[in-house]
């Protein structure tokens, strides 16, 4: 292919794969596609392909492959790097998973349940819920996001301190390679130690070695005892001193651990519909905690009360609340999950998704700070994430009132650092 792109001969060969139908040239449709959530990145495409079949779409690699055709490979497009979105210039072909969306098998004795890779987080979650299984990956955008793209980035979201990410949650996979060869590695066993274990190389490689068609994910009982509570803290040290406590105290019943700053929760108390601050006053930090237990639901609220109760005894809590019902529960962790979102109506901000060794996540909150403000006095650090396995998600926030630098290089600085 030259690089003026796809020729209508070639453009009419891809989309005879698939059919007219589902191959989309009108720019109303095509747009929702050109351009991730933030904004930031924006990019053209002649076509988006939506196969309905891994067969459709070892076709459409292979035609790609033998002509040169760039493909960029989406799922629900919720990405906040760009990754999914198409280069500008107009020679990347979309291909979208979006019709692949089928519950293949549910297995609940030997908890796993298979599915195709377009397939929406929350319905693999409803559907493991409706055979009495869990499926635990939890994510703000769950609503939308799908599994190829949950497994090709390595999702991890909120219960990775106790289940794991995505790498730790998936059995087997189906992948079509570019050549248009399809690797069926669709196993369901927990122990298989028949030679290489290709699944991990396609599993966080954002679709440059394939495109994953489908999956065989681990499901888990459901949680018997469940408590969620809300706790205000002076410091990072504090909330990872209470992190100990809690992990001494619940194990692996010990499900979420959450590290929060104030200004996050204004932020979510500003623009989230439903969210406010569940505590009578302001903290500098909080911590969400979570607990499942399987054996008795008074189990988990007793760990519940002990936890906090040591931590009031060691200075460690300021105040708390416990949510006392399933929607006050979802309340809490709504909060959480909207943090990111929140930051977008107080203009630009930056996205950073650091892991950190636990220990020295509030020697690096500090650190990290002191460099941003240093170099963007007023930007606004809105840093929260999964203390429990070090992810923090490092957001900045434009300044409220920006102000000139005497420096030109300073001033650029400035302004990329409220670009969003």
């Amino acid at each position: 292919m030259d690089s003026a792109g796809p020729t209508p001969e070639l453009l009419a060969r891809f989309a005879a794969i698939v059919g007219e139908a589902h191959a989309v040239r009108d720019e109303k449709e095509l747009a929702p596609h050109l351009s991730e959530d933030r904004g930031l990145y924006r990019g053209t495409s002649p076509m988006l392909l939506k196969p309905g079949s891994t067969e459709e779409v070892a076709a459409i690699l292979k035609l790609a492959s033998e002509t040169g055709t760039p493909i960029v490979p989406q799922t629900g497009n919720t990405g906040l790097v760009g990754g999914q979105t198409p280069r500008a210039g107009g020679t990347d072909i979309i291909l979208s998973l979006e019709r692949m969306n089928r519950i293949r098998d549910i297995d609940p004795l030997a908890n796993v349940i298979v599915v195709d890779a377009g397939v929406i987080l929350a319905e693999v979650q409803k559907a493991a819920d409706e055979a009495n299984r869990l499926f635990p990956l939890s994510l703000g955008s769950e609503g939308s996001c799908r599994i190829g793209g949950n497994l090709s980035t390595n999702a991890g979201g909120t219960a990775v301190l106790a289940y794991g990410n995505m790498r730790n949650l998936c059995l087997g996979l189906e992948v079509v390679l570019p050549t248009g060869e399809i690797w069926d590695g669709l196993r369901r066993l927990k122990k298989d130690n028949t030679g290489y274990d290709l699944r991990d190389l396609f599993i966080g490689a954002e679709g440059t070695l394939g495109v994953i068609t489908g999956a065989v994910l681990k499901l888990f009982p459901k949680p018997v005892g469940h408590q969620v509570a809300f706790a205000g803290l002076k410091s990072p040290e504090a909330a990872l001193h209470l992190f100990e406590r809690a992990s001494n105290l619940c194990g692996t019943a010990l499900t979420g651990f959450e590290l929060m700053p104030r200004i996050g929760v204004e932020f979510t108390s500003r623009h989230i519909e439903g969210v406010r601050d569940p505590l009578s006053e302001p903290h500098a930090w909080y911590a969400l905690i979570d607990i499942s237990t399987s054996d008795h639901a008074d189990t988990a609220e007793r760990m519940m009360q002990s936890l906090l109760e040591q931590g009031f005894e060691a200075g460690l809590v300021d105040d708390a609340v416990i949510a006392s019902s399933v929607a006050q529960q979802k309340a809490l962790w709504h909060m959480r999950e909207s943090m990111s979102g929140a930051q977008k109506p107080e203009g630009g901000s930056i996205k950073h998704d650091v892991s950190v060794p636990i220990s020295k996540i509030p020697a690096f909150m500090a650190e990290a700070e002191a460099a941003v403000v240093a170099a963007v006095p007023g930007a606004r650090v809105c840093a929260f994430g999964h203390l429990g396995d070090g992810n923090i998600h490092y957001n900045i926030s434009q300044p409220v009132a920006p102000t000139r630098r005497s420096s030109s290089a300073a001033g650029a600085r400035s302004t990329r650092s409220s670009t969003g």
